[in-house]
């Protein structure tokens, strides 16, 4: 059986009849292909660029006979790529959601889009936790040196900060609701990570540009020494390190608008000198 294809087909809501069509090929032949005859090249190939995937991912190449060191799983991982965030389809993220059944872990800087582009993301989370999916979500501290440093090389300053600050209220149902778990990085961020059991979606960091207008890769883990596992490693250090978030700690300006950390060395009440800027209050 080619799983593969199957989950492709399925995540991008293409039918076998109309894979069929496309590759000019009755359908029977796509239920040969499911359940895993390799097709012709040129059918491989149009299949794979109508889907938007590697076609090694798909149909991997055969083992050598004689294998040296083992296969480093990439090439074969990658299941497809995107020219900026905004070009993957919104189904591909509520399937991908949807299917997960042992974890969903998103890392990002703030993350605005995750909630804008789904309003009901806290209660679909939720669910998904209700069903014994862990859930980790790690956004950036507003008030850590990463997120100033990325702000200004953003040319936007504070915004990015008062964007965190925005888009953590969107999250606020999911606290003490066991498998979920929100926390706060202060860390150089070279990609945002969205990952839903052996899926994960990479959109790499290109200086000076914010992270939506940058490409996405979408990464199926294949073994334990590919990219996949790279990037998952990397997830585990940064969670390790970073701080659960707690939404008490902070003054509330008003429903929806943006907030003033306040700091443990300020006592409740008081405000900052006379002159100086609250942060993220521009």
């Amino acid at each position: 059986m080619n799983d593969r294809l199957r989950t492709v087909l399925g995540q991008r809501g293409v039918s076998p009849e109309a894979l069929a069509e496309v590759c000019e090929v009755d359908p029977k032949t796509v239920s040969r292909w499911l359940g895993g005859r390799i097709p012709h090249p040129r059918h491989r190939f149009r299949a794979a660029r109508h889907l938007r995937v590697e076609e090694t991912f798909l149909w991997p190449p055969a083992p050598p006979e004689h294998p040296g060191r083992p296969l480093d799983g990439s090439g074969t991982e990658l299941v497809g790529t995107y020219q900026n965030r905004a070009s993957v389809p919104r189904d591909v993220w509520l399937a991908l959601l949807r299917g997960a059944r042992h974890e969903i872990s998103v890392l990002v800087f703030s993350g605005t889009f995750f909630a804008q582009s789904n309003p009901h993301i806290a209660e679909m989370l939720s669910e998904r936790a209700a069903d014994g999916v862990r859930v980790r979500l790690c956004f950036g501290d507003p008030a850590g040196r990463a997120v100033s440093v990325r702000g200004r090389e953003e040319g936007i300053g504070d915004t990015l900060a008062a964007k965190i600050r925005a888009s953590l209220t969107y999250y606020r149902p999911l606290l003490g609701r066991s498998p979920c778990a929100l926390r706060l990085h202060d860390t150089t961020l070279y990609a945002s990570l969205f990952r839903y059991d052996d899926n994960l979606l990479v959109n790499p960091h290109i200086w000076g540009q914010p992270a939506s207008a940058n490409p996405l890769l979408h990464l199926k883990r294949v073994d334990g020494t590919g990219w996949f596992d790279a990037y998952a490693r990397s997830f585990g250090a940064i969670w390790a390190a970073a701080r659960p978030w707690a939404p008490e700690e902070e003054r509330t300006a008003g429903h929806g608008q943006d907030r003033v950390l306040q700091r443990p060395d300020r006592p409740q009440g008081e405000h900052p000198h006379p002159g100086q800027q609250p942060a993220g209050g521009r």
